[in-house]
């Protein structure tokens, strides 16, 4: 890290193998002490970055592509939290696309959404309510969301803080964020994808320490931390033969069901799957 680690203030690092795909002049850096992984720099983040579409390349995706390709996980995560969505306040903080919204909004007494992308609260304005600021979107909420998030953010402490003063007596924050203790980045160590996963979006990757480590400095409680593994066996397998993202769709022969859910249990025994969530309550 530039100067110091933004989660211990450790100033000695080793490079990560591998490039940041879109501007190799960022290094990748571990801290020695805590082992947050974070990029050399932070400055390409500027304040109007993602209210612009800047996380997406020089033609940004249309809407409705963007919603088919996070559909799968915005079904997951319904599934996963419909109990606590039922009859509660929610708020989806950096809601994206807005298809989580769209779902919970079913069941949910109130479902609403932050996000700083511009064309993202247009497309919805008639249809779900999506703040441009936290600020905006007040407080009082049982069940605050964050799925891919925090890792964006220059300072995610400080918008943890902000975000646990937003929930009601008794509520919780799930934060969902990719490992860097990904199976493809450590146990296999491929070298194809440690050039084609870090990103300059990502200024930070968390393991289960240092993503607990970050809540407990924002002064939250953490109830639980869970492995997900959101990528199959098929896509691993193609990765490690051929170095190429895909496979999930080129060998979905592979992924049975019996085979997906025994191949992610495994991941997860080892602590290598590719996304972890942390479940956390305001202390």
């Amino acid at each position: 890290m530039s100067a110091s680690c933004y989660l211990c203030g450790g100033t000695s690092t080793t490079a990560r193998k591998g490039a940041v795909r879109d501007d190799p002049s960022l290094a990748i850096l571990e801290c020695t002490a805590c082992g947050l992984v974070a990029l050399s720099s932070r400055e390409h983040i500027s304040d109007d970055h993602y209210a612009n579409s800047g996380m997406h390349t020089a033609v940004a995706t249309t809407m409705e592509e963007w919603l088919r390709t996070c559909e799968d996980d915005d079904q997951r995560r319904f599934a996963m939290l419909a109990p606590a969505l039922t009859n509660s306040r929610v708020l989806d903080f950096g809601c994206g696309a807005g298809g989580f919204l769209r779902k919970a909004r079913t069941v949910a007494a109130e479902a609403v959404g932050v996000e700083l992308e511009r064309r993202v609260r247009e497309h919805w304005a008639q249809q779900i309510r999506i703040h441009a600021s936290l600020a905006e979107a007040g407080g009082g909420y049982d069940l605050i969301t964050a799925f891919h998030v925090i890792e964006h953010l220059p300072d995610p402490r400080s918008i943890l803080q902000d975000l646990a003063a937003c929930l009601a007596p008794g509520g919780r924050l799930i934060l969902e964020v990719p490992s860097s203790q990904d199976a493809l980045l450590t146990l296999y160590d491929n070298e194809a994808f440690q050039h084609f996963t870090y990103w300059s979006q990502h200024l930070y990757l968390f393991n289960p320490e240092t993503l607990r480590q970050l809540a407990t400095q924002a002064g939250v409680r953490v109830i639980a931390i869970q492995q997900l593994q959101r990528y199959s066996l098929a896509n691993h397998c193609y990765w490690l033969s051929k170095g190429r993202p895909g496979g999930h769709k080129r060998w979905a022969f592979l992924d049975t069901p019996e085979l997906t859910r025994a191949y992610a249990a495994a991941l997860a025994a080892v602590g290598h799957c590719d996304t972890i969530i942390a479940h956390v309550e305001a202390s």
